[in-house]
């Protein structure tokens, strides 16, 4: 929720927590390391020698197109989830740019992996970040759309640790604890009821190697 938002919730008497929050409007918030999570990314894509990274976002605001990633974009998110991602990649990839995903779906992967992957050689990555599993997903379907091969032509990261069956591979990607998060959150909920005052906790995330990542091909071939 907004801080406008929480701002006439409190002053109505209805107890809120956030989960994945702002952090700073006071509110106990429940949280996943985002910027940390996805600078795990990429620093692995760094080790193995990619300098040219794009970015897939998640949706920046309610009624997001695909469309290229912007510093204006970011300032006017509403979700800071984005934002801490596009961060931990950027504490690696300072310049790394790249689109705005419409959702988070793999069709929304593969339309984003479509507009960044299906240009000259030279002018593509050498490897994305998505910031979801399902968008990674996409990705890897539309290079393969392509004709390009994962890693061989472009190593893919996504972000969750979810299962998706459709991939022929399983993706490198950091795992939030999903079923903890949402236990934190339930007990929050719990001790606020109760008039307590419960505290923020933010979860770290696993990295998880899998079969999408390598080192950069050489950007000559075609």
């Amino acid at each position: 929720a907004s801080a406008p938002a929480l701002d006439v919730l409190r002053r109505r008497g209805v107890p809120v927590i956030t989960i994945e929050g702002d952090g700073s409007t006071g509110v106990a918030n429940i949280d996943v390391d985002n910027r940390t999570g996805t600078r795990v990314l990429a620093e692995h894509l760094r080790s193995l020698g990619h300098t040219d990274v794009a970015l897939v976002t998640l949706p920046l605001t309610t009624d997001d197109v695909l469309t290229e990633l912007t510093d204006a974009a970011l300032a006017d998110a509403a979700s800071v989830i984005p934002v801490r991602r596009v961060a931990g990649a950027r504490d690696v990839f300072p310049l790394a740019g790249g689109v705005v995903a419409a959702g988070s779906t793999i069709s929304d992967g593969r339309d984003a992996g479509r507009k960044l992957l299906d240009v000259a050689p030279t002018e593509r990555p050498t490897a994305v970040i998505a910031q979801s599993d399902l968008l990674a997903a996409g990705v890897v379907f539309a290079a393969m759309d392509l004709g390009l091969s994962v890693p061989g032509d472009v190593s893919v990261v996504g972000f969750d640790g979810i299962r998706v069956d459709e991939l022929p591979m399983p993706l490198t990607t950091v795992e939030q604890p999903a079923q903890e998060k949402g236990a934190a959150a339930g007990r929050a909920v719990v001790d606020l009821l109760d008039g307590g005052h419960p505290e923020s906790y933010c979860f770290s995330v696993a990295f998880h190697l899998g079969a999408t990542t390598a080192p950069p091909a050489d950007r000559s071939r075609g």
